[in-house]
């Protein structure tokens, strides 16, 4: 079992994958009645794959790129992002965030980086809509599968979206897609961080490593493999518990805000049309 989860963790077929993800954004763009995208370039490769995406499924004239520096932002992501932009011959836009959010926060000087770090997110998540309104567009996600299952996301932050390519694919397969399609070695290479404050990585937030935690997801989610079975295969109890438990707590973050039912047709429980009706 131990050798089927690595046999589902890696992309056989990365051509046919892509071909995926670009016919999806193209057809959800276009039916919706648009042409264009915006994505948040943070110099990471998640949004650095979305990027490589969406040009490939809508040309280079149809998407726009904004990098939203705060001002502890490292360097190296700010040169990413621009590297990113540069390579694609997109659209591109540079705005520091930092006025409003130091203007915010010295209402609340005690505030800790986990709200200073969710504030960053939703505004940069405003920006972007804001932008998207201008240059009427669509926002395109970043977010993978592995963030989204274990909640490692600011809802309405960067796990807001009008549609995402990447979010059914795990951290690890984001990194074998974003090679395969000419991602700058030196972004997929690079430590995962949202850089939300200095010396900040992903891995160490969640606490173990983006490949063991795809390992262990695939297991539950995808094999449908109960905790005691991943034990006994050979997961650690407390890093199976732990994720398991990520899992549990960020369900409310994959769900619609929940409406309470009175009416006979209820939005998102009984009204649920299609969304495209004949476009």
């Amino acid at each position: 079992m131990r050798s089927k989860i690595e046999r589902e963790l890696h992309i056989k077929d990365k051509s046919f994958i892509e071909k995926a993800l670009t016919h999806f954004i193209r057809e959800e763009v276009t039916k919706a009645g648009f042409q264009k995208v915006v994505v948040g370039i943070s110099g990471g490769v998640d949004s650095a794959l979305t990027a490589f995406l969406a040009v490939k499924a809508l040309g280079k004239e149809n998407v726009i790129g904004l990098s939203m520096p705060y001002r502890t932002s490292s360097k190296s992501s700010i040169e990413d992002a621009r590297l990113v932009a540069e390579t694609l011959e997109i659209e591109f836009h540079e705005i520091d965030i930092t006025p409003q959010i130091d203007a915010y926060f010295r209402l609340f000087p005690d505030a800790d980086n986990v709200r200073r770090g969710n504030k960053m997110a939703r505004e940069r998540m405003s920006i972007l809509y804001d932008f998207a309104h201008w240059k009427r567009a669509l926002v395109i996600g970043t977010s993978n599968k592995s963030e989204l299952l274990i909640g490692y996301s600011t809802r309405w932050g960067d796990s807001a979206h009008d549609i995402n390519p990447i979010g059914d694919l795990y951290k690890t397969q984001v990194w074998e897609m974003a090679e395969f399609v000419g991602v700058p070695e030196r972004i997929v290479k690079k430590k995962p961080s949202a850089d939300l404050w200095p010396g900040q990585t992903d891995e160490g937030e969640i606490g173990l490593s983006y490949r063991t935690l795809d390992q262990i997801l695939i297991g539950y989610v995808d094999l449908r493999l109960r905790r005691e079975e991943l034990v006994e295969i050979g997961f650690e109890p407390k890093v199976v518990d732990r994720v398991l438990t990520m899992v549990k707590n960020s369900q409310y973050k994959r769900k619609l805000p929940i409406i309470c039912k009175i009416a006979q047709r209820t939005v998102d429980k009984d009204f649920l049309y299609l969304r495209d009706w004949g476009l």
